[in-house]
C-alpha cells in the first residue's frame, strides 16, 4: 500500500473536513486508464445518500466527457441490498460489457467505529506537571465530566475502480480506503468524499482533470 505525498500535503489544508484518505493501491500493471462508460455503485441502505453520491460522481464524470450511469438508473433500489450469487453477478457483468461499459466504480462502508477524543488543556492548567497533585487535578475529570471528551463515529469506507473491458480482462485497477468522521450532513459529506476521490484519481491518471474548473451543482 502506498500513500501519495501530494495527498498528505492537500490534507494539511483540509484537515477540518470529515473525510480523509487513509490508504490506496494502484494496479502496478496499469499506468493510465480511461473510462469510456462507467457504472457508479454506492452500497448503502440510505437511499438519499446513495442518490446524492451517485449523482455527484455521474456529473463529475460527464463533465470530463465520460458517459456515466448511476446504479439507481439501471437497477431497482434494492439491487445493493439483495444477495447475489456469483452466477448472477457474472450475468450482470456480461450485460454491462455488451452495453458498452468498460468500468465500474464501487463504494461501500466496510466498518463503523465509535471513538472518544479527550480535549486538550481542559481546565487551563499548564501542560507540564512537576507535582503529582497538579497532574491528578487536571485528569480527574475524565471519569465523570462529559465536557472532558468528545464522542464521535468513524465510518471506514472503500472505493474500488474495476475494469470490465472485453479485451483486457476484468481486473481491479485502484482501491482507496477513506474514513468519514462524524458526518453531520449527507450533502456536505458527499461533496467532501467526491472531491477527495477525484483528486486521487486525477493524481493516479485514472480520470482526466476538468479543463475548466467549474463547480458542478447538484
Amino acid at each position: 500500500m502506498k500513500k501519495l505525498l501530494s495527498i498528505a500535503i492537500l490534507l494539511l489544508f483540509i484537515n477540518c473536513n470529515s473525510v480523509d484518505l487513509i490508504d490506496s493501491w494502484k494496479n502496478p500493471e496499469i499506468e493510465i486508464f480511461e473510462s469510456t462508460k462507467i457504472l457508479i455503485v454506492g452500497m448503502t441502505s440510505n437511499i438519499e445518500a446513495r442518490k446524492k453520491f451517485e449523482r455527484k460522481l455521474k456529473q463529475e464524470y460527464e463533465a470530463r466527457g465520460v458517459e456515466a450511469v448511476m446504479s439507481l438508473e439501471l437497477f431497482e433500489p434494492s439491487f445493493t441490498s439483495e444477495k447475489k450469487s456469483p452466477q448472477e453477478l457474472k450475468i450482470i457483468e456480461n450485460i454491462l460489457v455488451s452495453n458498452g461499459f468498460n468500468s465500474v466504480l464501487f463504494t461501500k462502508v466496510i466498518g463503523v467505529e465509535d471513538k472518544i477524543k479527550y480535549k486538550e488543556n481542559f481546565d487551563g492548567y499548564d501542560a507540564t506537571y512537576r507535582k503529582f497533585k497538579d497532574d491528578y487535578l487536571k485528569y480527574q475529570d475524565i471519569f465523570y465530566n462529559p465536557e472532558y471528551y468528545d464522542e464521535y463515529t468513524i465510518y471506514h469506507t472503500e472505493t474500488s475502480l474495476y475494469c470490465i473491458c472485453q479485451t483486457k480482462g476484468r481486473d481491479l485497477i485502484w482501491k482507496g480506503y477513506l474514513d468519514i468522521s462524524d458526518p453531520f450532513s449527507v450533502e456536505n459529506t458527499v461533496d467532501q468524499y467526491v472531491n477527495l476521490l477525484l483528486f486521487v484519481l486525477e493524481e493516479q491518471q485514472l480520470i482526466n482533470p476538468l479543463l475548466k474548473k467549474e463547480k458542478i451543482k447538484l
